[in-house]
């Protein structure tokens, strides 16, 4: 089987940088700043989280909840996107011991004002909330802008990742959700990928499961035989760096931007 060109989202050479939540090491993360100076750096691929607010407008955010990076409480989903643009997205982020982003004016984005930042960024785009309906509503998204080729489409929930790809009908890139990920895996590890079929592009995942190294060298043949990206996260240690990237990986992962562009330059 010969495998398949690659999504113009993936670009010509490998391995791809990934700013993880636009490097959650070195800016308040899922913001326009972070973004913003990634791009700055170089990175053209940007990792990144959805939810959607109580009036259904998509913000670029990680956690269901407000508390660990804003001054806000409470659920994201039960707010509007005015609510949510009046906290403090930089409050909790602590650089060399100090809130050094506190009343900076950094705010939680809206997916509109990301992609409009830079045409030349591709976004990485993780769904968050376990719903398949959410699917719908970001392929009308994606359609409507016109982007298909400046995203992929990611979830750990598979039935989100389905969803979205029937409706999509193959004109966006997307990754496997957990189970496909792990059915992946258990045809490696049985032998039978060859005959296999996947309906993903990429698989995202971590360098270990439960104690296994599952990015090992018949791991990325069985991949690249079907023509699926593989993409590491999240890897903030040089030496690993460098290790995924003499293995063959396509994609790495990183908090920290800046440290995996010198890595990569070597």
């Amino acid at each position: 089987m010969l495998a398949a060109m690659p999504r113009p989202f993936f670009g010509t050479s490998t391995p791809i940088p990934f700013a993880h939540r636009g490097g959650a090491k070195r800016w308040p993360e899922n913001t326009l700043l972070a973004f913003r100076n990634a791009a700055a750096l170089g990175y053209t691929h940007i990792e990144t989280d959805i939810h959607e607010t109580s009036d259904g407008r998509f913000v670029l955010f990680h956690d269901p909840t407000l508390e660990r990076t804003t001054n806000g409480r409470g659920n994201l989903a039960d707010h509007t996107l005015e609510q949510l643009k009046r906290l403090d997205a930089g409050y909790n982020f602590i650089e060399d011991g100090s809130y050094s982003f506190r009343d900076a004016d950094v705010r939680i984005p809206t997916l509109e004002e990301a992609l409009e930042l830079d045409p030349g960024i591709h976004y990485n785009l993780e769904i968050k909330p376990e719903d398949p309906k959410i699917a719908k509503r970001i392929w009308e998204f994606i359609e409507h802008h016109g982007i298909h080729d400046r995203v992929l489409v990611a979830s750990e929930h598979d039935i989100v990742t389905d969803a979205f790809r029937s409706h999509s009908r193959g004109r966006v890139a997307t990754s496997s959700g957990r189970k496909g990920a792990m059915g992946f895996w258990a045809h490696v590890l049985s032998g039978t990928w060859r005959d296999a079929l996947f309906a993903f592009d990429a698989l995202q995942i971590p360098p270990t499961f439960r104690g296994m190294d599952v990015i090992t060298p018949k791991f990325l043949d069985a991949a690249h035989h079907h023509g699926i990206q593989v993409h590491v996260w999240t890897i903030d240690d040089p030496v690993q760096m460098f290790e995924f990237a003499a293995a063959g990986v396509d994609g790495i992962m990183t908090d920290v931007p800046d440290v995996l562009l010198e890595v990569l330059s070597k």
